[in-house]
């Protein structure tokens, strides 16, 4: 049980899966100083200082806070356009660049005849008698041989 268990864990993808969450949970926290320390500001600016900020009760008791709803759409919205351009864009062009210097895979050589006829025997063979092959052993020659 416990061999089962090491070997999932050390399987490339669940080693893989770990990091990245380790690695998300401590960008997490420079992405929110981001769009607290910028973004936010920012908003804040376009808007004259005011923050998005509204309620709605139609009941008493019951407050729909459709202003704190829309700040959170907007800093998702800004976290992902700073994620996209500051981490994802930088890494597809870096990879573009590693792919440009790598050579091209070399095509496949043309088959020969003789292998391709080879193939075709081989293929037709798998696929077994035709449909309308209704002999039997007794219709053979009898100079061919019996299996």
């Amino acid at each position: 049980m416990l061999k089962g268990f090491r070997d999932f864990i050390m399987r490339g993808n669940v080693v893989d899966l770990a990091v990245g969450i380790v690695i998300g949970a401590a960008f997490t926290t420079v992405v929110n100083q981001l769009v607290e320390s910028f973004l936010n500001p920012f908003v804040k600016v376009v808007t004259g200082g005011r923050e998005t900020s509204g309620t709605w009760e139609p009941k008493a008791g019951i407050i729909f806070d459709w202003g704190k709803f829309i700040n959170v759409v907007i800093a998702f919205l800004l976290t992902a356009a700073a994620i996209y351009f500051f981490v994802v864009l930088p890494i597809n062009k870096l990879n573009e660049r590693r792919a440009r210097g790598r050579s091209p895979e070399p095509e496949p050589e043309q088959m020969s005849d003789e292998v391709r006829l080879l193939t075709e025997i081989r293929d037709s063979l798998r696929a077994g008698p035709p449909a309308d092959a209704t002999s039997s052993p007794a219709d053979l020659p009898p100079d061919r041989p019996r299996a």
